[in-house]
């Protein structure tokens, strides 16, 4: 097959996913510096505006519906059951110390079934308000589409609680067959896993003391159940013809989301960024994610065999080699592939001022010829991230903070919330702005005014936001500690105190760190315009005023280099020729 053609085919499926292209990575217990468990997600779409849900805690009388909107549309699915009572949920983390975060696969487009009533947004939120661990949470997921139907492609879900993380991976049946297969695994303490766009569980256990169908769902609470799978997941396979192997044989991913160039080069690569960062062996897997994917077999339409899987994928999860703080979980949301042979800071597309960032579209073609923008983990179409930090030492209504971002990651300030509080920030508030509507005071706007500005001279402007970026996080570390404490004595005495004291600190922190970006951007405007470089002068004893000290980069002798070899002789000055 001719490869220009192959190459685009494989493209084509990621081109789909530019709207909901998220990122996760999962810190075990036993992974982290001060064994808490941590789940990190950027919210990735050129369409979604940054802000913090919220859902109050709440009782609700018999036979109360709750209304279903898509969560990317806003679409109305239907109505389902309401629960009896439903817990506080601030973003993507509740009171219980359950976080979810997820990111879309797609998968075979042909088993979205349009008649579900739950999509994958939803979910996840009506999981959070109704789950009090991990294993609730997958029970709740996997019930509810099994009841409703589920409306979305193929996912990828992290579900954390303070103790335990599980990846599960869910695609629907068709049209006309409710519900959806799926495979939940546990991520073996002190290891850690990631996912950002591919399917990435392939083979699991099918019987033993650690695994169950769901026959027998009941059983997720037993600890030692680490695996859990849909009945009829490989039966499905083979009624669609996706798979004709042996049962033991079996690869949810390879079977249900075939993994392609761009599925390896736009999403594999995030996983591999963070898991580069803590594993020597990476190096290994470099050529699989930067889409050279060896499979032992491939049709003449330029698929992959289902039934021989590519040989080179990278495993699930990873043993780190120290042990993981949040500040580098910040750090890892950060990264733009440095230090690799696509590093996006050193190519003609960074332009003069080393910009790791490339408008979408996410492929460009010249003459007959298909390329590629990387695609990294930090990326300026980011709505919001977070980090769940979950810890599980603490009394539930202190123990879990989502450390929660605006914009891209790599400009982000990560602010301390709470999951316990009763008020979100007006900062960051549902309702103070949206995508088409500006507000003087919604930090999504503050830190795309700074980030944006960033982006016209990197090399320069960003080194300053990475300073004050760092100075408010270490800053922000060390006050919870300070709040924590405080926190968990009010406890004791009266738990709405303790609630107050921790919702207090999270809009003050929250508001007051918009109010200053605001501010920030006006320093980085002043100093930066006209591509100048200005900074206060005194002025001197006899003058009325002077002049700031000013400085003219300009573009830098490597991109003036480039210029000379594009231009030739047309900007060339004679021989001492003056100006």
């Amino acid at each position: 097959m001719n490869m220009n053609k192959f190459f685009s085919l494989l493209v084509a499926s990621v081109i789909a996913l530019q709207g909901p292209a998220c990122t996760n990575y999962l810190i075990t217990k036993g992974a982290s510096a001060d064994g808490s468990v941590m789940i990190s997600y950027a919210a990735d779409s050129h369409t979604l505006y940054g802000d913090l849900y919220h859902w109050p805690a709440k009782k609700w009388p018999a036979g109360s519906m709750l209304d279903v909107y898509e969560w990317d549309t806003g679409k109305y699915l239907g109505k389902i059951k309401q629960a009896s009572e439903t817990y506080n949920v601030v973003g993507n983390v509740n009171e219980y110390q359950v976080a979810i975060g997820e990111t879309t696969y797609t998968g075979r487009e042909e088993l979205i079934d349009t008649t579900g009533l739950i999509d994958y947004g939803s979910l996840i939120y009506i999981a959070l308000q109704r789950s009090k661990s991990a294993r609730e949470a997958v029970k709740t997921m996997v019930e509810l589409v099994a009841e409703y139907g589920y409306y979305s492609s193929g996912e990828s879900f992290s579900i954390a609680d303070a103790n335990e993380i599980w990846i599960l991976e869910m695609i629907g049946k068709g049209p006309g067959n409710k519900g959806a297969v799926w495979v939940a695994r546990r991520i073996p303490d002190g290891y850690v896993s990631g996912h950002a766009n591919q399917a990435r569980i392939t083979t699991f256990p099918l019987k033993g003391k650690n695994t169950i169908s769901s026959k027998n769902l009941n059983k997720i609470f037993d600890p030692a159940i680490e695996n859990v799978y849909a009945e009829d997941v490989i039966t499905l396979a083979r009624e669609k013809k996706y798979f004709t192997g042996k049962d033991e044989d079996f690869s949810f991913s390879d079977v249900y989301a075939p993994v392609t160039f761009g599925a390896a080069r736009f999403s594999e690569i995030r996983v591999w960024s963070m898991f580069n960062e803590v594993n020597g062996e990476m190096k290994n897997y470099w050529e699989y994610v930067k889409g050279h994917i060896e499979h032992a077999e491939m049709l003449s339409n330029g698929h992959p065999n289902t039934d021989k899987f590519a040989t080179n994928r990278m495993p699930l999860w990873v043993l780190p080699n120290h042990k993981i703080s949040a500040l580098e979980m910040f750090h890892f949301m950060r990264n733009h592939l440095e230090g690799t042979d696509l590093d996006m800071r050193k190519d003609l597309g960074a332009g003069p001022f080393g910009n790791p960032y490339r408008w979408r579209p996410l492929t460009f073609k010249v003459e007959e010829h298909e390329y590629v923008n990387e695609r990294a983990t930090a990326t300026q179409q980011t709505g919001f991230s977070f980090i769940a930090q979950l810890r599980s030492w603490l009394p539930r209504e202190v123990g879990a903070i989502n450390w929660f971002g605006v914009d891209d990651a790599a400009s982000c300030v990560y602010m301390p919330i709470y999951a316990s509080i009763v008020k979100i920030p007006e900062s960051i508030a549902v309702g103070n702005g949206d995508m088409m509507t500006w507000s003087d005071n919604a930090a999504f706007w503050a830190f795309n005014q700074v980030s944006n500005f960033a982006y016209t001279r990197y090399n320069a402007i960003h080194p300053e936001i990475e300073k004050k970026q760092k100075n408010y996080e270490e800053k922000f570390i060390e006050m919870t500690k300070e709040i924590d404490q405080k926190a968990q004595s009010l406890i004791k005495e009266n738990p709405t105190k303790a609630i107050d004291l921790l919702t207090s600190f999270s809009n003050e922190q929250a508001n007051a760190l918009t109010k200053d970006w605001f501010n920030f951007y006006k320093y980085l405007f002043v100093k930066y315009m006209d591509g100048n470089v200005k900074e206060k002068a005194p002025i001197p004893s006899g003058y009325k005023y002077h002049a700031p000290k000013m400085k003219q980069p300009g573009y830098g002798e490597e991109w003036n280099k480039r210029v000379v070899k594009d231009t030739g002789d047309k900007l060339l000055m004679p021989a001492g020729a003056g100006h």
